[in-house]
């Protein structure tokens, strides 16, 4: 049996496939649930805020809004189905990111900062992202990254994996302390950003090293509960029709997801396009 159409990506190891499926109704929304409220913001930042462990954490959340609200149970309530949400929505964000992290090539993951001379915590914020917005149309670059504060001042700082196609600025070695490992360390700086925003590293990355980089954007997004963010056009899915000699077996619930081999043909629309592989993905239909 083969597959048409189906959803390919990358889980760090492995390609695998999800068949095409026609949906015969839409989903119906479920009247019950409740839609964000300023208590529900509430419980987000406190328990984003809160130190300790998870149990601690949301019991210190559970006293804070029962402050508020003067009920127990209900408050008991709210912060538990509220806390459900955000670690289903967590695991959501962390899936995608990585499976649009291991569809694409890298080859820095960078961290920037803001020098208090150039620009205040606003401007960069403003002015870095329109940056790599310009990069990305003009010079092709890729990006996914995220806002993080340092526990130590809590300095904004950008973390991001990046695909530099047409390098700007130039990349110089510069030698500084690292408070956190205590000790002198050599970082490669870009000339560029260090001109219009401030400290900036670079560190080469390849592919061997990238389910490491997928660890750290997630520890800094589980601690921040900030955004992901992407660059346009990098896609979760590319889509190929799938022959039956190149599946392995069928995996995941009900078994609906198709494991492939390694060397599987990628076809689009009847189209042999060649064994998968970089270039052949970048030939495939895209899907998100």
């Amino acid at each position: 049996m083969n597959y048409p159409n189906a959803k390919v990506y990358n889980d760090g190891s492995h390609y695998i496939a999800i068949p095409y499926k026609k949906q015969t109704c839409k989903k119906r929304k479920n009247k019950s649930y409740v839609k964000t409220t300023e208590l529900n913001e509430k419980v987000k930042k406190v328990f984003n805020e809160s130190n300790g462990t998870r149990k601690e954490r949301i019991k210190e959340t559970i006293e804070k809004i029962n402050e508020e609200i003067k009920n127990e149970d209900k408050a008991t309530e709210i912060v538990r189905s509220n806390i459900e949400r955000m670690t289903r929505n967590l695991i959501v964000r962390k899936t995608r990111m990585s499976r649009k992290i291991n569809l694409q090539k890298w080859d820095y993951f960078c961290t920037f900062t803001y020098d208090n001379s150039k620009l205040n915590e606003e401007e960069f914020r403003t002015k870095f992202m329109n940056c790599l917005r310009h990069l990305s149309c003009r010079k092709g670059w890729k990006y996914i990254g995220v806002w993080e504060r340092s526990p130590e001042n809590n300095r904004l700082h950008f973390h991001g994996i990046f695909y530099t196609p047409q390098m700007i600025g130039s990349l110089i070695e510069t030698k500084d302390y690292s408070t956190k490992k205590h000790k002198m360390q050599v970082v490669l700086q870009n000339t560029f950003f260090l001109e219009r925003f401030g400290r900036n590293d670079f560190k080469q990355i390849n592919k061997n090293e990238i389910p490491q980089a997928i660890q750290y954007l997630t520890k800094y997004i589980q601690k921040s509960g900030e955004k992901i963010i992407y660059s346009r056009g990098l896609p979760t899915y590319f889509r190929s029709d799938i022959l039956e000699d190149d599946i392995v077996c069928t995996i995941g619930q009900e078994n609906r997801k198709l494991l492939l081999f390694d060397n599987f043909t990628c076809l689009n629309e009847g189209e042999v396009m060649g064994q998968v592989s970089q270039q052949v993905i970048s030939q495939m239909p895209k899907s998100n």
